[in-house]
């Protein structure tokens, strides 16, 4: 692992901490995870399975630390490294199958809606809310931020290509 990649990845993770804590809840306490749009865009450039390991296992520890969701710290733990693999998979499938300005995007909502997926069944279990909760918390919490990190990654991802592009040593 290289240095310069590592701070690169704990800046994105910083940056995910900031926006997850200053989003307010929307329903029941859980709010959406704009951490997974840092992971993503961790994963997107870094696509290495010890960065990806590193990436969700921290991730994962800094969503449990600041979910306000019944359940959420052990389920944030379980879900980021499961979404982050499954993320890593079809992004290396899928990245040179087509324009990667349309590809991401719909990775990235398709990356937060098994998140939450993953994360509501986990965290359901453990709290034993009856019937009917996943449904009202899956559209209530999971659509909308699949929304909000889709378009957050819409903007981000040129931006932090710019920046890479710039740091990479120049050959002569």
């Amino acid at each position: 692992m290289k240095t310069k990649d590592l701070v690169l990845l704990s800046l994105l993770v910083g940056i995910g901490t900031v926006l997850h804590a200053i989003i307010p809840p929307i329903l029941f306490g859980m709010k959406p995870d704009m951490l997974l749009a840092m992971m993503f865009l961790g994963i997107i450039l870094f696509p290495k399975a010890n960065y990806v390991l590193l990436l969700s296992i921290v991730t994962g520890i800094v969503s449990a630390l600041t979910t306000g969701a019944p359940g959420g710290q052990i389920a944030n733990l379980i879900d980021k490294p499961i979404t982050a693999f499954v993320f890593l998979g079809l992004f290396l499938f899928l990245r040179q199958k087509g324009n990667i300005n349309i590809i991401l995007p719909i990775l990235t909502a398709i990356g937060t809606i098994i998140s939450g997926s993953v994360f509501l069944t986990v965290a359901l279990f453990i709290v034993n809310l009856m019937e009917g909760g996943f449904i009202t918390l899956f559209i209530g919490i999971v659509l909308p931020a699949a929304a909000v990190n889709t378009m957050v990654m819409v903007v981000v991802y040129p931006i932090a290509q710019g920046v890479l592009k710039r740091m990479r040593p120049r050959t002569t």
